[in-house]
C-alpha cells in the first residue's frame, strides 16, 4: 500500500472545485502538444484510475484535487510561462500516480498509453514509464 500523508489531501482539496470531466477535456485538447506527453500520461492515467470502480473513494478524491490543479489557471507557477509553466503540475500529477500506484493497474495504464499513442502518434514516448 502506498504512503498517503493527510497534509497533501488538504493541500489539494481547494482544487476540487476546479474539476470537471469537461474542463479537463477542455485543458488536454487546448494545451495537450505544450504540456506534453509524460504529462498528459500522468493525467489519463489518474483519469481511469479514478474512473475505476475498484478505487478507493480516498484515492478518487485524491485524484480530483490533482486533476483540479492541472486545470486550475491559478497555481504555483502560471501555465502560460515557456519552459517551467508545467512544471509544478507534472510534480503534483506524478505525486499522485505514486500514492495512488496501488490502484494503477495494468489494464489502466494500458488504456491511458493508448489515447496517448492517438493523441501524440509522432511522438517519442520512451522516456514514460509504461
Amino acid at each position: 500500500m502506498s504512503e498517503h500523508n493527510d497534509s497533501d489531501n488538504q493541500q489539494l482539496t481547494p482544487y476540487q472545485n476546479d474539476y470537471s470531466e469537461e474542463k479537463l477535456q477542455d485543458k488536454l485538447s487546448k494545451y495537450a502538444k505544450t504540456a506534453g506527453a509524460k504529462l498528459v500520461f500522468y493525467v489519463l492515467e489518474l483519469y481511469y484510475v479514478m474512473t475505476s470502480a475498484k478505487t478507493p473513494l480516498r484515492y478518487k478524491a485524491i485524484i480530483v484535487g490533482a486533476l483540479g490543479y492541472f486545470i486550475s489557471p491559478f497555481d504555483i507557477i502560471p501555465d502560460l510561462m515557456p519552459v517551467l509553466g508545467y512544471t509544478d503540475d507534472a510534480a503534483v500529477l506524478l505525486a499522485v500516480v505514486k500514492a495512488v500506484s496501488d490502484s494503477l493497474t495494468p489494464d489502466i495504464k494500458e488504456l491511458a498509453f493508448r489515447k496517448l499513442k492517438d493523441w501524440f502518434p509522432d511522438v517519442d514516448i520512451s522516456d514514460i514509464d509504461y
